[in-house]
């Protein structure tokens, strides 16, 4: 009787260990994460949200989207506006992309002030530049609140190497939070070796603007380019999100 119960014993253990063996393993797979997103990952294949989601999941700081590539003359870093579900980057990214340009997706704290996360990346800019002599070009674009920031990057630049930036759909007039909670003062001018390319949406098609009685991206800076983007993009509104899509299109 009791060798009965010990083989019976035995056999509930063996059994008790394979099912704790495969709901480990099950729960392994389903909580493996998958790898940082590259740009060779922006294909049709899979839904542009679910791209978006791991876009914006990448960690804070400046993420590369390719392998670096010999070929590269210029780096160019998109930086995304505040609660962004990454998605509006996708199509911009992958038409923007050519083999001259290495591609970086800039992910920070948004829901802050915006100067020390500038000033990160600007130090990590530089060490690009000190790093890799081959680099004879810098370009940022900015969406909304990022091009806050990169305005703060092209405000206090200081490399030798020229500098474009890019900002889209960006409230550079500044609102009341940024000027008394951040202390953001605008550019004034575009100083020898920088760019400033500004592409404005129309104040009253753009949902994060229209209801606001002043245009926050009506401002005038000595020596920037301004464009003033039509009121559909194949057609849609062209809002605040498809502004990105629309200046890839046109202007790269």
């Amino acid at each position: 009787m009791i060798i009965v119960l010990l083989t019976l014993l035995n056999n509930f253990m063996k059994h008790l260990f394979c099912s704790l063996i495969l709901i480990l393993f099950i729960a392994g797979c389903g909580s493996s994460s998958q790898n940082p997103i590259q740009l060779k990952d922006f294909t049709n294949d899979e839904p542009v949200k679910k791209l978006g989601h791991r876009l914006i999941n990448l960690p804070f700081g400046l993420n590369t989207l390719e392998p670096s590539s010999e070929e590269a003359q210029e780096i160019f870093i998109a930086v995304h506006g505040g609660s962004s579900e990454g998605y509006e980057w996708i199509h911009p990214i992958k038409t923007i992309d050519t083999r001259q340009k290495h591609m970086y997706f800039y992910r920070w704290p948004d829901n802050g002030c915006f100067q020390d996360s500038a000033e990160k990346l600007s130090n990590q800019i530089n060490d690009i530049l000190n790093q890799d002599k081959s680099i004879t070009k810098v370009s940022l674009m900015g969406h909304s609140y990022g091009g806050i920031l990169v305005s703060h990057v092209l405000k206090h630049w200081k490399a030798t190497t020229p500098i474009e930036v890019h900002v889209v759909a960006s409230p550079l007039l500044g609102t009341s939070m940024l000027k008394n909670i951040c202390g953001y003062e605008p550019i004034e001018k575009i100083l020898y070796n920088t760019a400033l390319f500004e592409w404005r949406t129309q104040h009253q098609l753009d949902s994060a603007y229209k209801n606001l009685s002043e245009d926050p991206q009506q401002i005038n800076i000595q020596g920037s380019h301004v464009t003033i983007l039509p009121d559909t993009y194949k057609g849609n509104r062209l809002g605040h999100n498809w502004s990105i899509s629309w200046v890839a299109d046109e202007a790269f």
